[in-house]
């Protein structure tokens, strides 16, 4: 005699919160250490979503890993700064900040996020 499996439903609730945009951005750190041992990283991502900071937004970006050269480092919680326009109602976002400590040194970094939503 074969049991019938019992229906499983999920009942989801409706998501009241709209999703807001966010920015692809690659770069690279600045150079740390010296002689044979001074080097950079290279970086890629997608920052967190739009968070309202007045008349503008911000996004925060939180990234795991730098490309690897014997060690990682990481970009926690670093914010962009404000939306700044660039015609056609797009926008970039200007990020300025440092790595984690690792391998005894940090990396500053500067770079623009890339344009939202490129294809719409």
């Amino acid at each position: 005699m074969q049991r019938k499996k019992a229906k499983i439903i999920k009942k989801t609730r409706a998501c009241k919160k709209r999703q807001r945009h966010v920015h692809e951005f690659e770069g690279s750190t600045k150079l740390a250490e010296e002689g044979n041992d001074r080097h950079n990283h290279r970086f890629a991502g997608v920052t967190g979503q739009a968070i309202r900071v007045g008349k503008s937004h911000v996004h925060e970006i939180d990234l795991t890993n730098t490309d690897f050269l014997n060690h990682f480092h990481k970009l926690k919680k670093i914010v962009t700064g404000p939306a700044i326009p660039v015609g056609n109602g797009k926008h970039v976002h200007f990020v300025t900040g440092q790595t984690t400590l690792n391998d005894g040194h940090v990396h500053p970094f500067k770079f623009a996020t890339l344009i939202q939503a490129p294809l719409i």
